[in-house]
């Protein structure tokens, strides 16, 4: 806090811009239907550091959407480090008026004014607070707006992919409560379907009940793998795995024997473990019941909707806590707030992931508000944890790129 005083960053932080700023952030609808979809505030936000100075391009990616890249340039080789964060949201389904953000008993309203155009203008507001106060960074400060993290993170695989020179190290501020998460599951949604034959319900035994063959793979699921499973050692910050049964439909009508069965899950994994593990585990007990029974027909894959590419899945995030950019967070919160600082995982899946795991980048999610109001009609930030985590990623930046 009292380097940014004396540098001068402070006196260019307010609570009214930073207001300001996310509530025309959340005036564009940025969610799956829109055409073009988060393109128009990817240019609202690349004009906005034109305007202060800072270089800044649009990246076209797909179907006329465009991730957007600002850069703060350093004067030497010093450390390099990047602001992430995603321009999508989900759909406003219930919630009134979703784009007009409005303020009540201090907490501001709107469709992604939590998930996560506050972190988002947070870190806008902190690069333009250095800007204007003139001070020099040793190393680069880069700033990633980036589209579909919440369909298949299209914006961070082009980013991997085309990015030149990876950062030292990376923040992404999904919501946190400005806790600094280390670490998360890595997730994928997996559809098993199995095969049956389907006969009139009076000829029972002529068919093949697809629900019956379910049942068995459910049950051996039970009975192996999930205790399996409870018994691996939980990792010591993001804690253990974890898997769900999400969905099951099968058969058309009561008096028709099943043809065919869908069960769709959501398996979560820890550092240690790895995708391929996960789908030799499912693999076995299909392979295990075939043998046993010649009827039993079943294959496994990633649900369309979660599928990336055959480069990506959704990874799982393992930072050190003793990386440089963890202990700079750290300083930088507890000047700020006067408190300590948490460190923790992060509930819920993020970019993060890829960007750790697939780059190498030692990575932290950090961002203001409440994760569990995200996706929800009473999606909400209270505008008091604005400015403090203006100042935070402001703090961070002056220490990590020096």
């Amino acid at each position: 806090m009292e380097n940014m005083v004396n540098r001068g960053i402070i006196n260019h932080i307010s609570e009214e811009e930073i207001i300001n700023l996310l509530a025309k952030l959340v005036s564009f609808p940025s969610h799956e239907g829109i055409e073009n979809q988060e393109t128009e505030v990817a240019e609202y936000i690349c004009d906005y550091f034109i305007r202060e100075g800072i270089e800044a391009e649009l990246i076209p990616v797909a179907d006329g959407r465009c991730n957007v890249i600002a850069t703060i340039k350093g004067a030497s080789a010093g450390r390099t480090l990047l602001f992430t964060g995603h321009t999508d949201t989900v759909p406003p389904y219930d919630m009134p008026e979703p784009y007009q953000a409005r303020i009540v008993d201090g907490k501001m309203y709107g469709r992604g004014v939590l998930d996560m155009k506050a972190g988002l203008a947070c870190m806008m507001m902190a690069m333009v607070a250095l800007k204007r106060s003139g001070i020099t960074l040793s190393g680069d400060l880069v700033f990633a707006a980036l589209i579909d993290e919440e369909a298949k993170s299209l914006g961070t695989r082009a980013w991997l992919k085309s990015c030149k020179q990876l950062p030292d190290a990376a923040i992404v501020s999904e919501p946190t409560n400005m806790e600094i998460c280390v670490g998360h599951r890595g997730l994928e949604w997996f559809e098993f379907t199995f095969q049956g034959k389907t006969v009139h319900g009076g000829r029972q035994k002529e068919g093949i009940n697809a629900i019956q063959k379910a049942t068995k793979f459910i049950n051996r699921l039970e009975s192996d793998l999930i205790p399996r499973i409870e018994k691996k050692n939980p990792h010591p910050i993001i804690g253990s795995p974890s898997m769900n049964y999400g969905l099951i439909r099968g058969g058309t009508q009561p008096s028709t024997v099943a043809g065919e069965c869908i069960l769709q899950m959501d398996r979560r994994w820890i550092p240690g473990e790895s995708f391929q593990d996960v789908v030799r585990e499912y693999q076995e007990i299909i392979d295990e019941l075939s043998r046993e029974d010649p009827k039993f027909k079943a294959d496994i894959k990633v649900m369309d909707i979660s599928y990336m590419d055959e480069q990506y899945v959704h990874e799982a995030m393992d930072t050190d806590p003793n990386e440089h950019v963890v202990k700079t967070a750290e300083k930088a919160i507890e000047e700020v707030t006067g408190e300590r600082a948490v460190i923790r995982s992060f509930t819920a899946w993020s970019d993060g992931g890829l960007i750790n795991y697939y780059g190498k980048v030692p990575t932290i999610v950090l961002g203001p508000g409440e994760l569990e109001y995200a996706h929800s009609a009473e999606e909400h930030i209270p505008v008091d944890s604005l400015v403090p985590a203006v100042k935070v990623f402001a703090s961070i930046a002056c220490e990590f790129c020096g």
